[in-house]
């Protein structure tokens, strides 16, 4: 492994000092949970790696309605936290799964959006409760949805000397549910075959407003179905109409064949995923 210094920052401004000096050859360190382990395979050469644990700004969760979450918080940290687990359960469904409770108390759910893989377990969920993405560097700042970051595997929209200080979300309604489900061979450790991560907003009557469907690991990036939200709008949250949301989300997917999965059983997958997490979002969208 190429060597390279180690900067303990403890502001956001030596974070971007450090970023811009250094350009594509220094990266952000929460967790590195992901960045070790690509460093030590070769996958790229760093000069420098910035931790920015010690980072204020970085280690802020603050639910006030809306929810800031800081890209320095680990996922155990969120889900430990019973009035967001309350009021986010898609994220917690994801939180929870990533690797064991050693990699939670680590990784964070920013560092698993920088990742950037397809099939990275947050991403779905934070894309379907909404979230914003606030992006800092040496230059100033910008906001992208999370639904935009990702432009293809391991591939996102930092550009160098850019990182990612905290992602919010907006307050939930009490007619809102969300869920996350994967598919994997193992019941921990492992990386999703597919996930399907669903939110539901339920109007007085009990009919869908607002639903989301955003997919995991069945595309070059996360796939999110605008479709599936089309067909069910004003619709009630029956069985009848989330079969036919799945067979939209059979049909919206590009996956590959590889050791883990072929694309039949992907697109598979992808329908039954997005029906069982319709449901469940229901379910909580009627429990308020």
């Amino acid at each position: 492994m190429h060597p390279f210094d180690y900067v303990a920052a403890t502001s956001v401004d030596q974070v971007n000092s450090v970023l811009a000096e250094h350009g594509k050859r220094a990266r952000p360190l929460v967790g590195g949970t992901d960045l070790l382990v690509q460093l030590r395979g070769g996958r790229f050469e760093l000069d420098v790696v910035v931790d920015i644990k010690g980072v204020p700004e970085a280690n802020v969760l603050d639910l006030n309605g809306s929810l800031k979450m800081g890209s320095a918080v680990s996922c155990a940290t969120v889900y430990e936290n019973e009035a967001i687990s309350a009021a986010f359960p898609g994220l917690m469904d994801a939180a929870e799964l990533i690797g064991g409770i050693q990699i939670q108390s680590r990784a964070s759910m920013a560092g698993n959006l920088c990742n950037s893989t397809p099939s990275g377990d947050t991403i779905g969920p934070m894309i379907v409760h909404g979230g914003q993405v606030n992006i800092v560097s040496s230059s100033g700042s910008r906001t992208v949805a999370v639904e935009d970051f990702c432009t293809g595997p391991g591939r996102n929209v930092l550009e160098d000397g850019e990182w990612v200080l905290d992602i919010t979300f907006p307050a939930p309604s009490s007619s809102f549910g969300a869920a996350y489900e994967r598919f994997i061979p193992r019941n921990e450790m492992d990386i999703a075959v597919a996930g399907a991560a669903s939110s539901l907003t339920l109007d007085g009557s009990g009919n869908i407003s607002e639903a989301k469907v955003s997919l995991a690991a069945v595309g070059p990036t996360p796939v999110t179905v605008g479709a599936i939200g089309d067909l069910l709008e004003g619709k009630t949250p029956t069985a009848e109409n989330f079969e036919a949301a799945g067979k939209i989300a059979y049909d919206a997917v590009s996956p590959i064949s590889d050791m883990r999965g072929t694309i039949e059983q992907r697109r598979h997958l992808s329908g039954v995923l997005t029906r069982r997490t319709l449901a469940k979002a229901a379910e909580r969208a009627k429990a308020g």
